[in-house]
């Protein structure tokens, strides 16, 4: 017998590829065990045991062809609920590019991988006319970053104060260094700005990858915790990046643990509200239902 919960729980980070060397340079030594192919039917049997009903599949290489691909994988399975893709926004034809991909509704966010780039980037002229369309279509920003690149992403969010922007993994702290600072003065001040939500994800990876636990996670996420609270905060797994530190029930685990002194109220936002509410989804319009 299936059940269907009230409040949804989503994944508001996960990845699909195909893995070639050439296109997935990033995945370095330390890493190989995800050189290999990760598909919707790798993905949905581990939903099926953590009882998570949805998610929004994440961009990982700036190609116009996986963006088209990922799209036709929320087509094909139902459970993708949402699809962050890659969109040129620096270049001329930024706009034409968006109202192709914005007529999916699935679309419902835009990344550039600015961790990859200097942190001049972010203070383009052109990249920031990209980002200035995307309020035109409904989509969020991902902003994916490295810690040291606070500073720089906190002007550019300023430029940017009806945006809807979403932090990738906390601005990967050097959690596995066990240094807090000087990521928790940014982070507190970059959620200062209420257009601005975090991801709870790529934790485990910042850590030590064999030997991390609870309490070496647990300063970063209070930090969050208090700085965006609540209502500003989305699960996610960064699957399968994770499993090279963690296997993905125990990701789950981890973070129920972390924000388990909460209400259930607030939980429940965590868990899937938020991601709901950030990305425009529409979870139970086509159920993916759980035991």
């Amino acid at each position: 017998m299936t059940t269907k919960r009230e409040s949804p729980r989503v994944d508001a980070h996960q990845h699909f590829w195909r893995y070639s060397e050439a296109e997935y340079g990033w995945i370095n030594e330390a890493m190989s065990a995800i050189r290999r192919d990760f598909l919707p039917g790798h993905l949905l049997p581990v939903l099926d045991e953590v009882g998570i009903d949805a998610t929004i599949a994440v961009q990982a290489r700036q190609t116009y062809d996986e963006t088209h691909w990922l799209l036709e994988l929320a087509d094909e399975n139902d459970w993708i609920a949402g699809v962050v893709g890659w969109v040129p926004l620096a270049d001329p034809s930024a706009h034409e590019t968006l109202e192709h991909f914005a007529a999916h509704s699935k679309l419902k966010g835009v990344r550039h991988v600015l961790q990859g780039e200097a942190d001049a980037y972010m203070d383009r002229a052109d990249f920031n006319a990209g980002v200035a369309l995307l309020s035109r279509f409904g989509l969020t920003y991902d902003v994916l970053i490295l810690e040291a690149q606070l500073p720089a992403a906190i002007q550019f969010v300023d430029r940017h104060p009806q945006q809807p922007m979403v932090l990738d993994h906390l601005a990967k702290p050097l959690i596995a260094a066990h240094q807090i600072e000087p990521w928790r003065t940014h982070v507190r001040d970059l959620a200062r700005r209420p257009h601005v939500s975090c991801k709870l994800s790529g934790m485990v990876t910042e850590a030590d990858f064999a030997a991390w636990t609870i309490e070496d996670l647990r300063p970063y996420v209070d930090t969050v915790l208090e700085a965006f609270g609540p209502r500003r905060l989305l699960f996610g797994s960064d699957w399968p990046v994770c499993t090279v530190a963690a296997s993905y029930s125990r990701w789950v685990a981890a973070v129920r643990e972390l924000i388990g002194e909460l209400s259930e109220h607030e939980q429940d936002r965590i868990l899937g509200r938020n991601a709901e509410t950030v990305y425009n989804l529409s979870i139970f319009d086509n159920p993916h239902e759980v035991d």
